[in-house]
């Protein structure tokens, strides 16, 4: 059973992501953050409404609100939302 997005949640989320998939989380600053300059991005946090993201750009650092298409229900929903957002991109 998938867990609803709490902030322990948010914060196992958010610590995969900056692990193992740093890059997948600069091309959603790049392209759902409309930054496509950002040099690094790091996800702060995930709720069922978007994410927040640290992003590096010109030697500035600037914060990034991404919102999602639809409230997301749990963890699954969101796993498998951050996947198709990857997809879409990566087809733009």
């Amino acid at each position: 059973m998938a867990d609803p997005i709490t902030p322990a949640i948010s914060d196992r989320i958010c610590k995969h992501m900056n692990e193992d998939h740093q890059d997948a989380i600069l091309l959603y600053a790049k392209v759902y953050g409309n930054t496509p300059d950002a040099q690094v991005a790091q996800m702060l946090s995930i709720d069922p409404q978007g994410m927040n993201l640290s992003v590096q750009k010109d030697n500035n650092t600037i914060p990034i609100r991404i919102e999602f298409d639809h409230q997301l229900k749990d963890s699954e929903d969101a796993h498998h939302t951050l996947i198709y957002m990857i997809k879409q991109a990566k087809g733009k």
